[in-house]
């Protein structure tokens, strides 16, 4: 009886003090299998590699944008756009701007992101299909990551404008402190969150959504998550948003670039002061100006970004499961 019993009283004593302990205090530091530095920097590559890929788009989006409302008589499709920033500047002329779009894309979906897998952790309750909770923690991201990317936002626009005064972003960012003041920076970020509310909400009730779609259609790609999953419902989820918020787009465009390059100046920073003028000039296809290149933007930048989030996200899983079967 003895033998017996010594061995039931050791075994709880010895093991899961040293096996359950650790894990309680992960839960506390880790969410879905990561730490918040970790989507930080995965949010960070993911949006770099989207801007940076999708910049010449931007530059076309951002010239029918602001120079269409000042020459209403004389609109530029995507092609003419395209052929008139390749015939008069070059390849170079699609990346004027780039680098304060660098300098600003990295932070801001750093925030972005963390902001988004926190909040989606809090609203689920630990249900993954809980569309409204995606689309919830979606717009808390945008509403942190745009007051993060508005400024650079602003000297991006400016400098991609064609025949811009600006010499590049140091020279762009000083000029408009002395001439215009700090809150010329955020001039749009009003518009921007009022635009990106929607859109971040659209944006992540879709794509997970759809992504859940897909891995249910096709069993062999739930338990990797494929690339081709991500890159199909980050591209869905990217049009779609895209297309529903255009005409906020093209108020933020013209409320960022105002007074440049023969774009109109506005009185306020009023939304409705900047559509009534839009409306007035051009009618109501001059809030859809460069949804083309929107959509052509939004749908693979999205599906490039989610494939390079999750591809990080899923880096840092498997090194923080060797780092913690080494321990």
């Amino acid at each position: 009886m003895a033998t017996d019993a010594s061995p039931k009283y050791r075994t709880p004593d010895l093991h899961p003090e040293i096996s359950v302990n650790p894990s309680k205090t992960k839960e506390t530091t880790i969410h879905d299998g990561l730490e918040f530095w970790q989507f930080m920097v995965s949010g960070s590559i993911a949006g770099s590699v989207e801007h940076m890929a999708m910049y010449p788009v931007d530059t076309l989006k951002t010239r029918m944008q602001a120079i269409g409302a000042s020459r209403p008589l004389h609109p530029a499709g995507v092609r003419q756009a395209f052929s008139s920033v390749l015939k008069l500047e070059g390849p170079a002329g699609f990346y004027r701007g780039i680098a304060a779009m660098g300098l600003g894309a990295g932070p801001a979906h750093a925030v972005y992101f963390s902001v988004y897998e926190l909040c989606k952790e809090f609203f689920s309750g630990g249900d993954p299909n809980n569309s409204m909770a995606h689309a919830v923690s979606g717009v808390f991201s945008t509403v942190a990551s745009d007051a993060v990317i508005t400024p650079m936002d602003m000297v991006k626009q400016r400098l991609q404008l064609k025949s811009s005064p600006y010499k590049g972003v140091a020279d762009c960012v000083k000029r408009v402190l002395v001439e215009e003041g700090i809150v010329a920076f955020y001039a749009s970020y009003r518009t921007t969150v009022i635009m990106n509310a929607p859109f971040q909400a659209v944006h992540f009730a879709t794509y997970e959504a759809v992504k859940r779609a897909l891995m249910e259609f096709d069993p062999n790609s739930a338990s990797d998550e494929s690339l081709v999953v991500h890159a199909t419902a980050g591209a869905a989820a990217g049009a779609l948003a895209a297309a529903l918020t255009t005409p906020l787009d093209v108020v933020k465009t013209q409320l960022q670039c105002q007074g440049v390059c023969g774009c109109d100046r506005f009185s306020s920073s009023s939304i409705g002061n900047v559509i009534e003028t839009v409306v007035r000039k051009e009618g109501y296809r001059g809030l859809m100006r460069g949804w083309i290149p929107r959509m052509l933007f939004h749908a693979p930048a999205a599906a490039i970004c989610w494939s390079t989030y999750e591809a990080s996200k899923s880096f840092f899983q498997r090194l923080n499961n060797s780092n913690k079967q080494d321990f």
